[in-house]
């Protein structure tokens, strides 16, 4: 019996089974939290009843402030217990890891500085015979003077030129 194996519909079933029950489970887990959370209002979240006068208003509030600040300690407090666990955790967890001979702790890396021929020289041992002269492979280009001779007049001219109608009109027939 061992040696054969389950057939594939045997195992669906059993899937949809295991699944089945699952669902069950998740929901009762549900209903129980909300039945849960519905005691721990009734307990610590009495109804409210607002009173009458000025004085007991003032009252209720001081009241209120109080419990809030009380809340506000055990919270508080709460995420205290809760960060010192996770350190905790973190702790063991490292400990158990080199327990296991398992270490991933990285070291602190020093750093160097390498000219780009040591560190190829570090990396490919005698094999690294060439120098880098990353300049020697460049394209030699011969750069061409265009000798234009730029005319340079009196600026003060041009302006007196197109000052007025007459200098604007030229400027227009110009373009045009």
């Amino acid at each position: 019996m061992s040696d054969k194996k389950m057939t594939s519909s045997r195992r669906h079933h059993l899937k949809s089974l295991i699944l089945h029950i699952g669902h069950k489970w998740l929901e009762q887990e549900a209903t129980k939290a909300v039945q849960e959370k519905q005691i721990y209002m009734e307990e610590n979240c009495p109804v409210l009843s607002l009173p009458g006068s000025m004085l007991e208003l003032q009252d209720l509030c001081k009241k209120l402030h109080h419990q809030i600040d009380v809340v506000d300690e055990e919270r508080y407090d709460m995420e205290n217990k809760v960060t010192k666990a996770n350190k905790e955790i973190e702790d063991l967890k490292m400990k158990v890891q080199d327990l296991n001979g398992m270490k991933f702790k990285k070291p602190a890396l020093k750093k160097v500085r390498m000219s780009a021929d040591a560190m190829l020289a570090a990396l490919l041992g005698s094999r690294h015979k060439v120098d880098l002269d990353l300049r020697s492979h460049l394209k030699q280009v011969k750069k061409e003077h265009k000798e234009e001779e730029i005319q340079t007049g009196d600026w003060r001219k041009n302006i007196e030129d197109k000052a007025g109608m007459d200098g604007r009109k030229k400027m227009f027939e110009s373009e045009a």
